[in-house]
C-alpha cells in the first residue's frame, strides 16, 4: 500500500471542501456558496486497498481583515511544506484573476517544493475548447507536474485525479484504520455543521463574524442532546440570527438537526444560544478558546 498526506490549496469559494467531501463520500467539510466557510485545517481519509490519501483541507488564502484572518492564511501556508503533494484548486469558469497568481508566486518561494497538480475545478460550466484554453493560460506559470481538470460537484473525472495522485505517494504506512474518514472529533463536527446552516441562511454580512462551540452533550441510549452557543461579534447580529419571534434561530435548528441525526445516528435535541462578544475575532483568548491556536 502506498500512502501520503495531499494539501488541498486555493482561493476562498474555488471548491476545495465539496471537492474532499466528493472524494471521501461522506460529509466532513462544511460548504456554502461565501467565501472563507472552512476555518480549520480538516483532513479527509480516502482509503482503498492500494492507497490511503490523507486530504488536508485548508482555508482560502485571501486578504486578512483581522487576527482570524491572519491565522488561516497561516494555516494553509504552513500546510505547503509539509505534505507529500499539493492540489492548486481553481474555478475553471472564472477569469485567471491576482488571487490565483498570488498563491502561485508563493508556491515558488517554497524552500522544499513537493509535487504541485493544477486541479481545474468547476469544468462541468465550459465546453472542452474552453478547458483547452484554461490549461494552455495556466501551464507556464508554474512547472505544475501535473494539470487535471475536474467537476468535484459533479464528480467528474475524479476518479482519475486520485490515480494522479496515487502516482506520487511514497510512504508505505496506514496512518489510520481502514474505516476512518477525518481525523476531526465529533464535537467539532457538530459545531461545524451548525456554522454551515448559519451560513446557508443568512445574509452575507453574518457569517464571517460568527462561529459555533459546543457547551456540552447529554447521550442517552436513543437520542443526544447538544447544548451550542452561536457567537457572533456584534448585538445586530444577535437579533438578525434569532430573528422576528425567534423564527431565524428555529430554522438553523431544524436544518442542522437533520444532519447531526445523520452524523450520530440518534434522535437529536437541539438547544442553540446565541452570544455576542465584542470583536471576538481580534482577541487570542477567545481565538484560542474557541479553537483557533498557534499565534506565537
Amino acid at each position: 500500500m502506498k500512502s501520503g498526506f495531499v494539501s488541498v490549496i486555493g482561493r476562498p469559494n474555488v471548491g476545495k471542501s465539496t471537492l474532499i467531501n466528493s472524494i471521501i463520500g461522506k460529509k466532513i467539510a462544511i460548504t456554502s456558496d461565501k467565501p472563507q466557510t472552512t476555518r480549520n485545517i480538516i483532513q479527509g481519509i480516502y482509503t482503498t486497498k492500494d492507497n490511503q490519501i490523507v486530504f488536508v483541507d485548508t482555508p482560502g488564502i485571501h486578504k486578512p481583515n483581522h487576527k482570524l484572518g491572519q491565522y488561516l492564511n497561516r494555516q494553509a501556508y504552513d500546510s505547503i511544506g509539509d505534505v507529500d503533494v499539493i492540489l492548486l484548486l481553481v474555478d475553471a469558469s472564472e477569469k485567471l484573476g491576482p488571487g490565483d497568481k498570488f498563491i502561485i508566486e508563493r508556491l515558488k518561494e517554497v524552500k522544499n517544493p513537493v509535487p504541485v497538480i493544477l486541479v481545474l475545478n468547476k469544468i462541468d460550466r465550459l465546453t472542452h475548447e474552453e478547458i483547452l484554453h484554461k490549461i494552455i493560460e495556466y501551464k507556464d506559470l508554474y512547472p505544475f507536474q501535473e494539470i487535471v481538470p475536474i467537476s468535484g460537484l459533479k464528480k467528474k473525472n475524479t476518479d482519475e485525479l486520485l490515480k494522479t495522485i496515487g502516482n506520487y505517494l511514497t510512504d508505505e504506512v496506514m496512518y489510520y484504520g481502514e474505516n476512518e474518514i477525518t481525523n476531526r472529533s465529533l464535537e467539532f463536527m457538530m459545531s461545524e455543521i451548525i456554522r454551515e446552516k448559519v451560513f446557508q441562511l443568512t445574509h452575507q454580512e453574518v457569517p464571517h463574524s460568527v462561529t459555533c462551540v459546543i457547551d456540552f452533550v447529554e447521550v442517552g441510549k436513543t437520542s443526544m442532546t447538544i447544548h451550542a452557543s452561536i457567537i457572533v461579534d456584534r448585538d445586530s447580529l444577535k437579533r438578525i440570527i434569532i430573528g422576528a419571534k425567534g423564527n431565524m434561530i428555529k430554522q438553523i435548528g431544524i436544518k442542522a438537526r437533520i444532519d447531526l441525526e445523520n452524523l450520530v445516528e440518534k434522535k437529536v435535541y437541539l438547544d442553540l444560544q446565541v452570544r455576542t462578544i465584542k470583536k471576538w475575532r481580534d482577541k487570542e483568548e477567545y481565538l484560542s478558546e474557541f479553537g483557533f491556536r498557534d499565534f506565537e
